[in-house]
């Protein structure tokens, strides 16, 4: 391919998938303490999730240099690319984009488009997927750019959390408000679509598995679908079998375990959906 596409780690595509298109994956940093771990690469995601309530010093991350970003992109020209799609977490939740942009303006030996998915997790992994296909198909960058903000527009992330503990540990949210949320044990709901990340709060975990279900319903029927989980795997699996009619039909549902960089801030337990909607016809 003449036009190679990178991403970073918190895109959750499985590692099949990025080896079969030839998706370049970035890691983003982890501190715990002095201790600095590449995102996907130094630590698993079962280790991370087993640690997490117990760390202390409670992990921080952090984007790529832009060193890093611009040896990658020297090493793709190296490769042959004559150009490159750098696809990356929505700008409203981490610096990574920014500073991908800024290596990709001090990069000159081939033209780098540096592109907001507007999403996080696998809502920035379906459009990288399919800027991954397309550039192997062979369409040109320009039809690509048009085709993925068509697809942000109908993609989606939602997902519960069972608790703001990790909100507040990671500074997300101010600790007073996080331990009387804790007493009234409400329960947070994270909703992420066209760069608006949303917080909605609920007293109870019905309440919020019903909030889950609603977006599911408003949304369906969906091209892509997939679970979302932090730590909790047989949660996760009964999820998909209680929504399993939502799913499409060539679909084989597994659960997505989040990424580490993600869990650092939502939290062991966090569950949900990444999905696109048909397209609407009028």
């Amino acid at each position: 391919m003449t036009l190679r596409i990178v991403t970073d780690s918190t895109c959750d595509l499985p590692e099949a998938v990025v080896r079969n298109l030839e998706i370049t994956v970035l890691p983003l940093n982890i501190h715990i303490g002095d201790e600095t771990l590449q995102d996907g690469v130094d630590i698993s995601r079962e280790m991370f999730y087993e640690r997490l309530p117990a760390m202390n010093p409670f992990p921080k991350t952090a984007a790529p240099s832009p060193e890093t970003f611009r040896q990658i992109y020297e090493r793709l020209a190296d490769e042959g690319a004559k150009a490159i799609l750098s696809i990356h977490i929505s700008e409203t939740l981490s610096a990574t984009i920014n500073v991908a942009r800024k290596a990709a303006e001090e990069f000159t030996r081939i033209p780098v488009t540096v592109l907001d998915s507007s999403q996080l997790s696998l809502g920035t992994g379906f459009l990288v997927e399919k800027a991954a296909q397309m550039a192997r198909a062979g369409h040109a960058l320009e039809e690509i750019l048009d085709e993925l903000k068509e697809l942000m527009t109908r993609t989606y992330v939602f997902a519960s959390l069972k608790t703001l503990e990790y909100l507040r540990r990671g500074g997300r949210m101010n600790s007073a408000v996080a331990h009387i949320g804790e007493f009234l044990k409400i329960k947070p709901l994270l909703h992420m679509h066209m760069g608006k990340s949303t917080v909605e709060r609920v007293r109870t975990q019905k309440k919020a598995t019903a909030q889950l279900m609603a977006w599911l319903k408003e949304y369906a029927p969906f091209e892509r679908l997939e679970v979302l989980h932090a730590g909790i795997h047989e949660e996760a699996g009964t999820l998909i079998e209680t929504v399993r009619a939502y799913f499409p039909e060539e679909a084989e549902p597994l659960p997505v375990q989040i990424t580490p960089v993600l869990g650092a801030h939502l939290g062991v337990g966090a569950l949900g959906f990444a999905a696109i909607r048909k397209k609407r016809i009028r």
